[in-house]
């Protein structure tokens, strides 16, 4: 609390251009990089994003582990599953979050959204709003299924009240933008992990058919409607007068459901969220801070998961944490040379305590190493991803032997198996019948 004073008392003589760095990240839920216009789509209506994309940086190599929680463990800790993850809905007490490393620092925190976390009678994992001053959360311990219309939401430990047509998402949305306008003097994080547009695929306060029961149709309303969230926040970014000084980042966690498909360049991509193909991990990343961000750029890096944490830290001028995977691509994003990576490692067994492992999942334990074409799995197995992005026919041992020689390397670099998960987990799971990726 000293500390928090002591901030505000140097912020109030500081100019604004010297002022700490705000942060605003929102991530979506279960959608893919073939559902925004800034990456070719025409089935889609995402003008707010698309503009974002033009007037800031977009990312063309963004990836995600195929399902949510294993990316938000990752992307809140800047740590790779292999170290930190036990089981689906947990994240483990003592891990350290980016929001503690902003609270810490003086920093106000908010969260809202889906939180998904809290652990089971099994796992223990953290209580909702670990790191945040203030939280606005679905799927906590005290919350029901409703996440749309008339939504069981956890406001700071108590249930909120709502009416039966209020919308999940809009309020949500208005918790943080209140946090926002609330803490315009002092610097702020605010988090934002969506329920949009996760299933059940239904109608938005801006659908034509509010009755449609159709889910390819409900869920291009809901990806428009994500769009219309990130623009609120964009216009009260600017009528604050906070724009250049915040940096603000949209994402997704994972790729789109296996139900729904999307044309693209010409091709038909079908949804492959739980599935470590590129429709299961290649996810949209566009940033803006344009006091410090040259826009209008799009930069091809490979970025992982675990970056997010060190990137905002270092744009806040913050240390991250000791002992993390991530890298932080803020001195690419600012338009120096940076230290962008040659290859990303993921780790992926988000079931581990399941007794079969015959769904997308609850899977066997998987990894793997990938630059932007090729990907090699702990099996052996290497696949051209860009030329075969369904995985359907690994490359034969004698070719691409340098390739291959690299990216083992870079795999025997991480650890073969979860430091948090006991051993006769992953035993079992060996034992067990693979699916086709490994």
């Amino acid at each position: 609390m000293l500390r928090r004073f002591a901030l505000l008392l140097a912020l109030a003589a500081l100019p604004a251009s010297s002022k700490p760095m705000n942060v605003v990240l929102i991530m979506a839920d279960d959608v893919g990089y073939e559902c925004f216009g800034a990456y070719g789509s025409k089935q889609y209506k995402t003008p707010r994003l698309d503009k974002l994309a033009d007037t800031g940086v977009k990312f063309t190599h963004c990836y995600s582990t195929p399902l949510c929680t294993p990316s938000r463990v990752a992307l809140m800790t800047g740590k790779s599953n292999v170290r930190n993850y036990a089981e689906f809905g947990t994240l483990l007490p003592g891990e350290r979050t980016f929001a503690d490393v902003f609270r810490d620092a003086g920093y106000a925190t908010a969260i809202a959204g889906k939180w998904q976390l809290q652990g089971n009678d099994r796992v223990t994992g953290v209580p909702a709003g670990h790191g945040f001053d203030t939280h606005l959360l679905w799927n906590t311990p005290i919350t029901e299924r409703r996440r749309f219309w008339n939504p069981s939401l956890d406001l700071n430990g108590e249930i909120m009240d709502v009416k039966e047509d209020d919308y999940g998402p809009d309020l949500m949305a208005n918790f943080l933008l209140g946090f926002i306008e609330q803490n315009k003097d002092k610097p702020f994080l605010a988090y934002y992990p969506m329920v949009l547009v996760h299933t059940p695929f239904v109608p938005t306060p801006h659908s034509k058919d509010r009755a449609s029961k159709n889910i390819q149709k409900n869920f291009e309303d809901m990806v428009a409607y994500t769009d219309y969230i990130v623009g609120r926040f964009e216009d009260k970014l600017d009528e604050l007068g906070l724009t250049d000084n915040t940096v603000l980042i949209f994402t997704g966690d994972n790729g789109s459901h296996h139900n729904l498909s999307s044309e693209l360049d010409g091709k038909t991509i079908r949804g492959d969220k739980g599935a470590p193909t590129d429709a299961g991990t290649h996810v949209p990343m566009f940033v803006k801070a344009p006091g410090n961000v040259p826009g209008g750029r799009v930069i091809d890096d490979l970025i992982d998961f675990v970056d997010v944490l060190p990137t905002v830290a270092e744009a806040a001028g913050l240390d991250a944490p000791t002992g993390i995977d991530g890298r932080s691509f803020w001195q690419r994003l600012t338009g120096k040379k940076g230290d962008p990576r040659d290859w990303h490692y993921t780790y992926y067994f988000p079931r581990p305590l399941a007794e079969k492992f015959d769904t997308p999942y609850a899977n066997p334990e998987i990894r793997y190493v990938r630059d932007k074409r090729y990907k090699l799995y702990g099996n052996g197995e290497l696949f051209d991803v860009v030329a075969d992005p369904h995985e359907s026919s690994p490359l034969a041992e004698g070719r691409s032997a340098d390739i291959r020689a690299r990216l083992k390397a870079a795999l025997d670099s991480m650890p073969s198996h979860g430091a948090k998960i006991p051993e006769e987990q992953w035993r079992k799971s060996a034992s067990q019948q693979r699916p086709r990726w490994e």
